[in-house]
């Protein structure tokens, strides 16, 4: 069990102020390491520290917007000062607008990108000098089944995520010589605020249309939760996983495996 601890190291996870992030950066915690990690207001930056105090946590927050590359290498130099190399990094940040390709602007598309793909790249070129001096490191990009799957409305957010998947693979290619890995976890759909208008029943009371078709197409017919992460992330950064790069690891209940009920 001691190849899954981490104790000693420091992680760094973006946009981990609550919902999957905020979990997996408690998982992080819980097996040793020193927490680290961003939001983009004040607001999230009170609650988020708040949380953590509560679950017994000391993690160091920043507000910072991980699309300014000034701002991001201001905030990694910090953390290095305060406490250490960056050892792990969860490139968790993300967004995702709903909108069918032919109504959105040019400019809801990129901001899609800049913030899903472009900030992964700004972090994670901040945070492998650190790693490749010390010839050892752990980054995780949070790529999503939208690397995979294409549906409706998400035509940024797949573009996104499908670049991710990709730079995953070539961070690992490009510097696995270093001993640093890098793999994606693809979460499916998990039971957070982001996805909760399309949990909530209709007025009438029955389930939302989306809420169904989303356990009928899971084999283990439900949504995940955020703690269905936390084994996921753990073994990505820590030792266990040494031999693991490039791979994109899907926490989905099964649903690209599953090509559903027949009628």
């Amino acid at each position: 069990m001691m190849n899954f601890s981490l104790e000693g190291k420091v992680a760094l996870v973006t946009g981990a102020s609550y919902g999957i992030g905020f979990a997996m950066a408690q998982a992080l915690a819980e097996a040793g390491a020193r927490i680290a990690f961003n939001c983009r207001s004040r607001k999230h930056l009170e609650q988020a520290q708040a949380d953590y105090k509560n679950a017994g946590i000391d993690a160091l927050g920043y507000i910072c917007d991980v699309t300014d590359e000034c701002a991001v290498r201001q905030m990694v130099a910090d953390i290095e000062e305060k406490l250490g190399t960056i050892d792990i990094l969860v490139n968790n940040a993300g967004i995702i607008k709903r909108i069918p390709m032919t109504e959105m602007s040019l400019s809801e598309f990129e901001e899609v990108v800049d913030i899903d793909l472009v900030a992964p790249f700004i972090v994670s070129k901040a945070v492998l000098p650190g790693m490749m001096k010390k010839r050892a490191g752990k980054i995780i990009n949070i790529c999503s089944m939208m690397s995979e799957l294409g549906r409706e409305t998400v035509s940024a957010y797949a573009s996104a995520k499908g670049g991710l998947k990709m730079l995953t693979k070539n961070i690992a290619s490009e510097y696995g010589g270093y001993n640093i890995q890098c793999n994606g976890i693809g979460p499916g759909y998990i039971a957070t605020p982001q996805t909760a208008p399309l949990r909530e029943p209709q007025a009438d009371g029955t389930p939302h249309p989306f809420d169904t078709f989303i356990t009928a197409k899971t084999p283990a017919a439900r949504w995940g939760t955020p703690d269905d992460l936390k084994g996921p992330v753990v073994f990505l950064a820590s030792e266990a996983s040494n031999f693991v790069n490039g791979h994109i690891l899907y926490v989905d209940g099964g649903i690209l495996a599953y090509i559903g009920k027949q009628p």
